[in-house]
């Protein structure tokens, strides 16, 4: 049996020739690691076209996630990307192009419509085969901008708010996408096949979301950068909600200045989501990205946050002192209180989630055969056996019972979080210490799968920024025993490009990014 695989390089698009399709994940050749920024600049040079990077990736899908390791992180790829990228290519050949990301493919996760021939189902069989209405705004803007949307990507279903005992990277539609650094090991979520996709070189770029840590967990635990804007940067529009106080989609890239080109181009104003219409104009990025952005930063560190696991902490301490060496001032600690709000914040998602999923069923997908959190309750009830083999639905059924968004015990929980994340909590380090960002390690190395026992999180600095509404920013900051960890930036509002620019002065001081070699058990037998 034979396959093709097709390297992207930085020079060319080139066809290899085909090996023998392999029995192991290991026979796998090393993966390209080539950035997007690299391959917008091969297509203005003329070394390579829209339809060549689109037949690349489609190859390497088929080669990687469909056999090889089967990572199963592609839910659906799309019947029109080969012939966008010609119309792409054809403008470019007249002189039109639409922006950075001209000819680019960018994978995104299946819980942001598109008004195409694939589905948007959050993972769900409620939602197979059902066609968005319209696009969501952050694809309007990619779409504008040039982008060739390549497919949908398998997420944790219904961004991981099903129930306790979930399995990240599952979904009744989709299947278990598998994490590419160790087969064995979990991707998280709930971005979880972009995460995957992303740093198995699939797609030179992809987009997540996040309410806490679906962006910036995966995008450590795989090896990638992975911003969470600020709440109310980019649309939220069109994306199948849980909780429109801490939705927000983000880039998901293996170099910094890739999330930046790709953050870029999803940013606009969106008088459907009225909170973006009150964001302060964004920054350009011009001249940001310098490698000497860390000098005179002052960094706080956030102690209560280490993982507890002496290699993964390590880790992060030598982060550390990589930033002091780099020419920022490290505050040691900053002081930030461990999460104090955990049971306010579920209570803030439940209640936002039986709100806001009938809303957006209503607007994008209005011929779907559920149309409110009861319906999809109890399409999950008969369809037991496909949709809940591994653990149930008790969130959805917690929500449920929950009243409206005017209820008292909703509005003490969301001031509560306002309160413990912002005012007692970022805020108050940020202006004791006059902090450019806070740094600390992202979460630990990914965890075994676990289909019987759901998920074994560690520790996370996902929550902080995910309840204040503030942008998070993490970036490889090396491995434990082959295992990818993040290292976070968390900043201000609306300081997205300050932090980029810390990221990219570390990133391209200790490129501690390096593509996964697809190990099939990281556990010996």
């Amino acid at each position: 049996m034979k396959r093709r695989t097709l390297l992207l390089a930085s020079s060319s698009l080139l066809a290899l020739k085909a090996p023998a399709m392999p029995r192991t994940a290991a026979a796998l050749p090393e993966l390209p690691e080539v950035s997007a920024t690299t391959l917008a600049q091969a297509m203005a040079a003329g070394r390579t076209t829209a339809v060549a990077l689109v037949q690349a990736c489609s190859a390497r899908i088929t080669a990687i996630d469909r056999r090889g390791p089967k990572l199963n992180s592609v839910i659906e790829m799309n019947p029109d990307a080969l012939a966008i990228a010609r119309e792409r290519d054809a403008e470019r050949r007249a002189g039109q192009l639409r922006g950075p990301l001209h000819g680019l493919p960018v994978l995104l996760k299946d819980n942001i419509a598109t008004a195409d021939r694939m589905s948007t189902s959050a993972g769900s069989l409620a939602l197979d085969g059902v066609h968005a209405a319209r696009d969501a705004f952050l694809v309007q803007r990619l779409r504008d901008g040039g982008a060739v949307i390549l497919g949908k990507t398998n997420l944790s279903e219904w961004a991981n708010i099903r129930s306790s005992r979930s399995v990240s990277g599952w979904s009744a539609r989709g299947g278990l996408t598998r994490n590419p650094y160790a087969l064995d090991r979990s991707t998280s979520g709930s971005s979880s096949g972009t995460a995957a996709a992303v740093a198995a070189s699939l797609s030179p770029l992809g987009v997540g979301t996040e309410t806490d840590g679906s962006i910036v967990s995966p995008a450590s635990i795989n090896g990638l950068v992975g911003l969470k804007p600020t709440l109310g940067r980019i649309s939220r529009s069109g994306v199948i909600p849980i909780a429109h106080s801490q939705d927000t989609a983000g880039p998901m890239t293996r170099t910094v200045a890739d999330a930046a080109l790709l953050y870029a181009a999803m940013l606009g104003t969106d008088a459907e989501d009225h909170i973006t219409t009150t964001a302060p104009a964004p920054q350009t990025a011009d001249g940001l990205l310098t490698p000497d952005a860390l000098k005179g930063a002052r960094l706080g560190v956030a102690r209560a946050y280490f993982t507890g696991y002496d290699e993964a902490d390590a880790v992060i301490e030598a982060a550390i002192a990589r930033l002091r060496a780099l020419g920022a001032t490290v505050i040691d600690d900053a002081e930030l209180p461990a999460v104090s709000y955990g049971d306010d914040e579920f209570k803030v998602l439940l209640y936002e989630l039986k709100h806001d999923l009938p809303l957006w069923l209503r607007s994008y997908a209005p011929q779907a055969k559920v149309q409110t959190l009861a319906d999809v309750i109890e399409f999950n009830r008969k369809n037991a056996v496909r949709e809940m083999p591994w653990f149930r639905q008790e969130l959805f059924e917690k929500a449920q019972a929950l009243g409206g968004l005017d209820s008292p015990d909703y509005l003490a929980a969301l001031a509560a979080c306002a309160k413990g994340a912002r005012t007692e909590g970022l805020d108050r380090a940020f202006d004791k210490h006059r902090l450019d960002a806070i740094i600390a390690p992202t979460g630990g190395p990914a965890w075994l799968i676990d289909p019987v026992g759901g998920d074994h999180y560690g520790a996370s600095f996902s929550t902080p920024a995910a309840v204040a509404g503030y942008p998070h920013l993490t970036v490889p900051a090396g491995f434990v025993q082959g295992l990818p960890l993040g290292l976070s930036f968390v900043g201000r509002p609306f300081s997205e490009w300050r932090l980029l620019a810390l990221g990219h002065a570390f990133e391209q001081a200790t490129r501690h990014r390096r593509a996964p070699a697809f190990l099939k058990r990281s556990v010996p037998v």
